[in-house]
This record gives structure tokens, C-alpha cells and sequence, in this order.
């Protein structure tokens, strides 16, 4: 299984996560010139801008810590530029939050079942990471 490949199945649990939560997922993979978010969802009035990750086993690094502070600066730019082409949404609270897939064994590229049967240790930090909107100049 490819790294693409891993990231889209992760993207998919979260989503089903998000929606089992009352939330409405407005966006995936939204684009801008500074980078992407994973998704972007809604509830009531409160807006998610969230980043999956998923890593096999690693000695290097847990998902979480894979997020860089460079990360963030483009997940939060990516983040203005949603809010300036929706204006609708600037008054809503918003926040970043990241979902962690980390797998418990690596994964095999020609992967032979299927992954939801294989360990892994999912965790939702809700608030993430904090920007300072005054250093964000778009």
C-alpha cells in the first residue's frame, strides 16, 4: 500500500469520526497557494480545520510530531484563504485539529487484507496548535 494510498484510507476513517460526531464535512483536500487542509468540517457554529496523518511503524517520528511548526503556519494560511473565499464562516470559532493514525507494525505495499484489520493507535487532539492571526500575512 502506497503512502497516497494510506493517507486516503486515513482520511476516510476520520471523516466517518467527524460525521458520527454531528459534524458536516464542507471540504476535503481544500487547496490553496500556501498549502491543503485534510478537511474542513462544521458544527453548529464552530468550524474544524483538520490534518490526518498516518505513519507505519516509524523510529522516527509519531504522526503528531510529524506536524512542523512550518506545518502549521501553511495549514493556518491555507485556513484565511477558506475564510476570505467563504466569508459566511469568519464569524464562526474555529480551530486545527489533527488526527493520528499511528500503525503499530509497518505496512507492506502490496498490502494482502484489509487495513482496517491491522493495529493501529488513533488519537483526535482537538485545538491542536494555536496561530497567531497577526503573523499570518496573506
Amino acid at each position: 500500500m502506497s503512502s497516497q494510498q494510506l493517507g486516503i484510507w486515513a482520511e476516510d476513517q476520520t471523516e466517518k469520526v467527524l460525521i458520527s460526531q454531528g459534524y458536516i464535512v464542507l471540504a476535503r483536500n481544500f487547496h490553496s497557494r500556501y498549502g491543503e487542509i485534510d478537511l474542513i468540517a462544521q458544527r453548529d457554529l464552530e468550524l474544524v480545520f483538520v490534518e490526518v496523518k498516518a505513519r507505519s511503524k516509524t523510529t522516527y517520528a509519531s504522526a503528531l510530531e510529524s506536524i512542523s511548526s512550518s506545518k502549521q503556519i501553511k495549514i493556518a494560511k491555507t485556513a484565511m484563504s477558506f475564510l476570505q473565499k467563504f466569508p459566511s464562516y469568519t464569524e464562526f470559532y474555529y480551530r486545527f485539529d489533527v488526527f493520528c493514525f499511528d500503525f503499530h507494525k509497518k505496512i507492506a505495499k502490496p498490502l494482502q487484507h484489509e487495513i482496517s484489520d491491522i493495529d493501529y493507535d488513533l488519537e483526535w487532539i482537538e485545538n491542536a496548535f494555536t496561530i497567531n492571526a497577526d503573523l499570518i500575512n496573506l
